[in-house]
């Protein structure tokens, strides 16, 4: 993620409570979220048989990314005081034989389409972040890798909704991954498909958010987009993309969103949309140029959404624990 954020909330304290957080989370096997397709009752077999590595909390995706979650915060701090068994659970969970497993699965017809781009690109984040540690989630990398630039160079269409599927989010993050790593190749098909999708995009009318999002399609959008334009361009884009963001129409994208009920489901997906709005209009900001007429707006909306955001992350139930974490840490700490 660049530019990289400013560290505002991220204390050891805290730091550690998410890793031990993120380290029950990826041990848990249930209640599972399963969404594959059941071709025969010999396809109903435990979650865990199929997805060795990750299997734990809720979904494949949230496993992802909370494993990735721990990486990250083992990184920022190495020996923050969970260390230890973070590191050994880690080692017991990703494996050579479980990635295997794994990647097989995501070899099959089924496999190449379920969970992207989500969870792909989740993946291929967990692969960059762990390529200078004693783990590796290859073959499975490579599978979903090869998966991405097969679907990723011949998609007409993006996605543009709140949630999973929205093909921005994704994209932006295997671009970082890609170029963490020096995938140029896949930094390249990353890059192209952003300029074919979005770069035309201008006069944003939507309405947002619905009530399942934990995206901004407009922010997203624009989060990828200073991904690949230098700062000038992205200007010229984002002024063509939301010309009037000072009108009354933008309120609900500028300030935070009400949140009825941060403990079920959708209540925790409006939690976090506060936590990726914050990310997105941080980064706008440090990528216009510095006199332009939306910095302000941006760092303030940032700094209002990162205030209220953080409220939701810890007290809420698993449905918001197993997966607001990570938010907050790439909010704070980016890749």
């Amino acid at each position: 993620m660049s530019p990289l954020p400013r560290t505002t909330r991220l204390d050891r304290q805290t730091a550690n409570r998410l890793l031990d957080t993120a380290v029950a989370n990826v041990q848990r096997d249930y209640p599972v979220h399963w969404t594959r397709l059941i071709a025969g009752p010999e396809d109903l077999v435990p979650h865990r048989t199929l997805h060795p590595v990750f299997a734990g909390s809720y979904d494949w995706h949230s496993c992802v990314h909370q494993t990735w979650l721990a990486a990250r915060l083992l990184r920022h701090d190495p020996n923050l005081p969970s260390a230890a068994s973070a590191k050994s659970v880690l080692t017991s969970l990703i494996t050579p034989e479980g990635c295997a497993t794994e990647a097989a699965y995501f070899s099959t017809g089924a496999g190449r389409h379920w969970e992207r781009p989500y969870g792909w690109a989740w993946l291929l984040t967990l692969d960059a972040e762990l390529a200078a540690t004693p783990w590796s989630v290859a073959p499975l990398s490579e599978v979903l890798r090869a998966n991405w630039l097969t679907w990723i160079q011949d998609a007409r269409f993006p996605v543009r909704v709140g949630t999973h599927a929205n093909t921005a989010f994704a994209v932006g993050l295997v671009l970082d991954a890609a170029r963490a790593t020096g995938d140029t190749e896949l930094a390249e098909a990353c890059t192209s498909a952003a300029l074919r999708w979005y770069f035309d995009d201008a006069g944003y009318g939507g309405f947002e958010p619905d009530a399942a999002d934990f995206l901004s399609p407009a922010l997203a959008e624009a989060d990828l987009m200073r991904r690949v334009l230098d700062s000038a361009e992205f200007a010229q884009w984002f002024d063509a993309f939301l010309p009037d963001l000072t009108a009354d129409r933008w309120q609900i994208l500028r300030e935070p969103v009400p949140v009825d009920d941060p403990s079920g489901a959708h209540g925790s997906h409006l939690s976090g949309l506060i936590l990726s709005r914050a990310w997105a209009w941080r980064s706008i900001a440090d990528s216009l140029p510095s006199s332009h007429r939306y910095v302000s707006l941006a760092e303030e909306a940032s700094e209002d959404h990162s205030a209220v955001g953080w409220n939701y992350v810890f007290g809420y139930g698993y449905a918001a624990e197993h997966w607001l974490g990570t938010f907050a840490a790439y909010l704070e700490l980016g890749t």
